[in-house]
């Protein structure tokens, strides 16, 4: 039975990291969701039903399009196989409960940030209100009002310190360190994982971010990195693990 829902949740992700896809890649350039209909980027081929299955239509399909023989981007199965991928480990990490409903929704937002960021260097406003949200009315049915008001307290110390960094780092680089997306990502990292572990995540997405940095520079012809791409996976990461403060200081002090 165990193994049976770790499977449901994973189709489901699969189905839904489909979408985030579309979303991803539509809402940053103010695109429609529904119009046009999924179609080939390249002859503009209407996709039917057996095209759009997750993972499995871009491995019968060879990797191309059926129409045009067009190849298809190994982007979208990949976030599709992730997202279905973290999906379980979101039941894995919570079992059946809200909190596994948080991360998942945590989780969804992060995942079209990262192909939104990493693709238009935007990070959609709309995609943070309508994530955080949902994440603050399950997290009132969860811990109710005042764990809630703790929570929200949480995000606005988190958006300051951001919001500093930010300063900070424009004054000391004499140039726009940061996106104002990844300021107000920082606010919806204080809602769910806490302020302490907000703060963590911008370091770990640093270190992150150095290795993968110097292979994205090669690849791009702009030296300008996304950075929303770097905390989602630090925050995600956290989540999934349930790391909090005092597990930072116990290994600190070990």
């Amino acid at each position: 039975m165990y193994i049976s829902i770790i499977l449901l949740f994973f189709v489901v992700g699969a189905i839904f990291g489909s979408f985030y896809n579309v979303v991803g890649y539509r809402v940053p350039k103010g695109e429609s969701l529904l119009y046009p209909s999924s179609h080939c980027t390249k002859c503009n081929n209407k996709l039917g039903p057996l095209e759009l299955i997750p993972i499995f239509s871009f491995l019968f399909l060879g990797g191309k399009c059926k129409n045009c023989k067009a190849k298809i981007s190994w982007f979208y199965p990949i976030f599709e196989f992730l997202s279905g991928t973290l999906f379980a480990l979101s039941y894995i990490s919570y079992g059946l409960t809200l909190k596994c409903l948080i991360c998942i929704l945590f989780i969804s937002m992060l995942i079209i940030i990262i192909i939104s960021d990493y693709q238009t260097m935007i990070i959609p406003d709309s995609v943070l209100i309508i994530f955080s949200i949902l994440i603050i009315v399950v997290k009132f049915f969860d811990t109710g009002i005042i764990n809630l008001g703790i929570s929200l307290l949480n995000a606005l110390i988190a958006f300051i310190f951001m919001l500093l960094l930010k300063l900070f780092g424009d004054f000391l680089f004499k140039r726009d360190s940061m996106g104002g997306g990844d300021i107000k990502l920082l606010a919806v990292f204080g809602l769910v994982i806490g302020f302490p572990m907000a703060i963590v995540s911008v370091f770990l997405a640093a270190i992150i971010a150095l290795p993968l940095s110097i292979i994205l520079v090669r690849k791009k012809s702009s030296h300008e990195i996304p950075f929303g791409p770097f905390l989602a996976i630090s925050a995600i990461i956290i989540i999934l693990l349930k790391v909090d403060i005092n597990t930072i200081f116990n290994l600190l002090t070990f």
